[in-house]
């Protein structure tokens, strides 16, 4: 009788979870698109804009040798903007909900994981951008995208869902995070294949490359989307590895943290 009770409680918390999580992307969606004239297709024309600003400055002024170079390029933005501002938004997801944090019992995870969850949707319709771009191109993405797209986008959500974590509880903690993530998002910018090719690397540099976890990303969507490759074992337990591992860091912190946070926001 008591694990009937027990069961019910969770299943009711699970689902009023479920409504307050679709009830803040609703409002995000709708306060994000409110009084603009062209609404959800500024999702789709912000990456063409983008993708045309930049391939002109990168073909033209670097010359960069790459293959059909402006899918290249919104496909790496596409997906580093994913994790960009899905971070940069969780960040301050709880000290935003402060009111009513402090006035009703909530799951607090709720919060930034809102953000990474509205900011997939974004993403999922800037893909009608990447794939004008393709048609434009005539290029296919290979049959390896059937199973390869919805893996990376499950991984790609883990690692953003973790960071997201880790930053949304240390920044109520030190409001610095706050400003030292941007300029850490920065520098990551610069420091991913997104608007150059990788070969033009040193070794030694390289060598560092595997490290970053969204290089592994953003080759993992340009071999199955442009070109036709099917990765490797290792470079899809590389690309769960690190998502992973992250999602486990920020899960634990943010889990370690979260009964002090109404004593700091």
């Amino acid at each position: 009788m008591a694990d009937a009770a027990i069961e019910k409680k969770r299943v009711t918390e699970f689902q009023h979870n479920k409504f307050v999580l679709a009830s803040l992307v609703s409002k995000d969606f709708k306060l994000k698109y409110r009084r603009s004239f062209l609404g959800i297709v500024w999702s789709v024309l912000n990456p063409l804009l983008m993708m045309i600003v930049l391939a002109a400055v990168f073909s033209y002024m670097f010359r960069f040798n790459i293959e059909n170079f402006p899918l290249y390029l919104i496909l790496g933005q596409i997906m580093f903007d994913f994790m960009n501002r899905s971070t940069n938004s969780a960040m301050s997801s709880i000290i935003d909900a402060q009111s009513l944090i402090k006035k009703i019992r909530i799951e607090k995870m709720i919060f930034p994981m809102e953000k990474v969850m509205f900011e997939l949707l974004n993403t999922a319709i800037s893909m009608i951008a990447a794939a004008l771009v393709m048609a434009y191109f005539q290029v296919l993405p290979s049959v390896h995208a059937i199973w390869g797209l919805p893996l990376l986008i499950i991984f790609i959500t883990m690692f953003s869902f973790g960071l997201s974590l880790l930053i949304s509880a240390l920044s109520v903690f030190f409001r610095d995070v706050m400003h030292l993530w941007g300029v850490l998002l920065t520098a990551w910018t610069y420091a991913t294949p997104i608007f150059y090719p990788v070969d033009m690397l040193a070794d030694w540099m390289m060598a560092i490359m595997q490290f970053n976890p969204m290089y592994h990303y953003l080759t993992f969507f340009r071999d199955i989307m442009m070109w036709n490759t099917c990765p490797s074992i290792q470079e899809i337990l590389i690309c769960f590895g690190m998502a992973l591992v992250t999602f486990v860091v920020g899960f634990i912190v943010f889990r370690k943290t979260e009964h002090k946070f109404i004593l700091y926001i």
